[in-house]
């Protein structure tokens, strides 16, 4: 059984990039290393402001950060602060940058314009855009541009451009050796990957085990999902799985393996666990998963062990405007207010 089943020409530089080969209280504290960050949405009413965020960043040393729009309160903010940082060009922009002067504008007026005052360090270009979607045919034209960008302004050495992809474009991830992308998603996700390899960029992935237990808890153990289950739970030839989050990615790296991505790496680029609004949505499972996750993210992966795992938590703060789940709403480190749910150290 599939456990997240539920859930023309080009221009010059494209060739050569072918060419070329490419708070509530709790009683323990979480403790993480450089593999974490944090994702800083924004769809609330009752923020602190830009600088606020990026101050409670700093204080509480979290040393990277994801965006999913170009917010030029936050991007000016973060000048000086040497926190990393993944900008995403907002999937309603896609149609525009798959325009190569519209993505130079783009690279101009959002990169090059807070270099190197703020240390990009991925352009996540769409996020979880469907192959079914209206917006999928830009994805690809609109990487290569803002790849293409970034060659122009000399910035391509020191960050790399990428998408975000959610686990529903794979149509099989059990075991996790035999992962691969869904047939409606392969002809939309290989191009990409072969892009990622060329140009040595990695795949971001958002992987919730949150959803994929509440989509079959009669198949998954909750404390499969939390990372707390005892021994091996899922066999797969030599290697032996004890949580779901393990078990998703190494899907994932079976899936780029197989569409010729062998080289291309997985970042986390979301994880989280919602703590209201659902029976399974508490503080305490929520403290648990987040806890045993960055406890986790530098052992890697059964496949790729001792491997630090990138992984950014989302998100920092509740955000009141999401929806229609009530769970969307509590997914928060922090409270509006900036007082922690939990207890996290990333120092």
């Amino acid at each position: 059984m599939d456990f997240l089943s539920a859930i023309s020409n080009k221009s010059f530089m494209v060739v050569t990039y072918l060419i070329l080969g490419i708070f509530i209280s709790c009683s323990h504290t979480i403790t993480g290393a450089g593999a974490i960050g944090v994702c800083n949405g924004g769809i609330a009413d009752n923020l602190p402001n830009e600088q606020e965020v990026v101050d409670l960043y700093t204080s509480n040393g979290i040393g990277k950060m994801r965006i999913y729009d170009p917010n030029q309160a936050t991007l000016q903010a973060l000048r000086g602060t040497n926190i990393e940082l993944i900008l995403g060009v907002p999937n309603g922009d896609l149609q525009s940058v798959a325009t190569a002067s519209a993505a130079n504008d783009w690279v101009q007026k959002n990169v090059v314009a807070f270099s190197p005052d703020v240390r990009f360090r991925y352009i996540a270009v769409g996020n979880e855009v469907k192959p079914t979607d209206a917006a999928a045919q830009f994805v690809l034209p609109a990487m290569m541009n803002i790849y293409n960008a970034l060659v122009s302004a000399k910035l391509d050495g020191q960050m790399k451009v990428s998408t975000s992809v959610d686990t529903t474009l794979l149509g099989n991830s059990y075991p996790p050796s035999a992962g691969s992308f869904s047939a409606s998603a392969s002809s939309y996700i290989t191009p990409i990957i072969n892009f990622l390899a060329s140009t040595g960029a990695p795949l971001l992935a958002n992987i919730y085990t949150y959803f994929a237990y509440i989509s079959d808890p009669k198949t998954i153990d909750p404390s499969y999902a939390l990372f707390t289950a005892q021994g091996t739970v899922v066999q797969d030839g030599a290697l032996g799985y004890q949580n779901l989050f393990d078990a998703t990615l190494d899907a994932f790296y079976s899936a780029v393996e197989a569409a010729e991505g062998a080289n291309v790496e997985i970042v986390v680029s979301e994880s989280g666990w919602p703590s209201a609004g659902e029976t399974a949505a508490t503080v305490d499972n929520a403290s648990t998963y987040y806890k045993n996750l960055v406890d986790h993210v530098n052992k890697g992966t059964p496949k790729r062990p001792g491997k630090p795992i990138e992984t950014y938590l989302f998100a920092m703060f509740d955000e009141n405007q999401k929806g229609p789940a009530e769970t969307e709403r509590h997914f928060g480190l922090f409270s509006p207010n900036k007082q922690p749910k939990y207890k996290i150290s990333f120092s």
